[in-house]
């Protein structure tokens, strides 16, 4: 694709972190133990990757920027092998320590989600600030505040879209995949960590003196 007379072409770098995510999406549906529930997990991340050649030829972005996506969705690719509910941490962290994440911790359910929803603030806070910035032409201190703004929309956006699955998914379908694990709060839950997540971020920013 030319954008003004110079041909954009994505970096070999950033085709290797996306076919490293098509391969990981693979991976997690070998021998997987929720194949019912896998096509509403992966399929979005698989589409977003035959998406990303095109998408990063019309709106470049930095290569660090990419890496954050890539993070995000690896860990989104792991809790959708075992649809976010079953992600067995305890067993691997026992595994190696002899200890358990939840005993350390007094959890009593699985909290690999509200890692996940962290995750989304702390890495897509600065994604959306850099798309704000290099594409929208908005000033840095207005990007992170639009970054911010922008993690709460679409965590509630997500959130809605759960609970409209709840009214068409037949059977358990919606109570799996939404994993709410008896918390009739879980939304209100999973919205404020993203947004602590994205609080985070921009902190680390302005710290760094990159929110002016």
């Amino acid at each position: 694709m030319k954008t003004g007379g110079v041909r954009i072409t994505v970096p070999a770098s950033q085709w290797a972190l996306i076919g490293s995510l098509l391969f990981a999406a693979a991976l997690a549906n070998v021998a997987q133990p929720y194949p019912q529930l896998a096509p509403l997990q992966h399929a979005p991340t698989v589409l977003l990757c035959l998406a990303a050649p095109w998408l990063l030829r019309r709106w470049p972005l930095p290569t660090g920027t990419v890496v954050l996506i890539w993070i995000f969705l690896l860990l989104h690719t792991l809790g959708g092998r075992y649809i976010y509910s079953y992600v067995p941490y305890d067993e691997w962290a026992h595994g190696l320590t002899g200890h358990t994440v939840s005993g350390l911790f007094g959890w009593q359910r699985n909290g690999y989600d509200r890692l996940v929803h962290l995750s989304f603030g702390l890495l897509g806070t600065p994604v959306f600030a850099t798309i704000a910035r290099r594409h929208g032409g908005i000033w840095p201190r207005a990007a992170w505040l639009m970054g911010f703004a922008l993690v709460g929309l679409v965590s509630a956006l997500y959130e809605i879209f759960e609970w409209l699955l709840t009214l068409v998914a037949a059977g358990d379908t919606a109570d799996y995949y939404n994993g709410q694990q008896g918390d009739i709060w879980d939304p209100q839950k999973d919205m404020a960590i993203a947004q602590l997540g994205s609080l985070i971020a921009w902190l680390w920013a302005a710290v760094r003196g990159r929110v002016h």
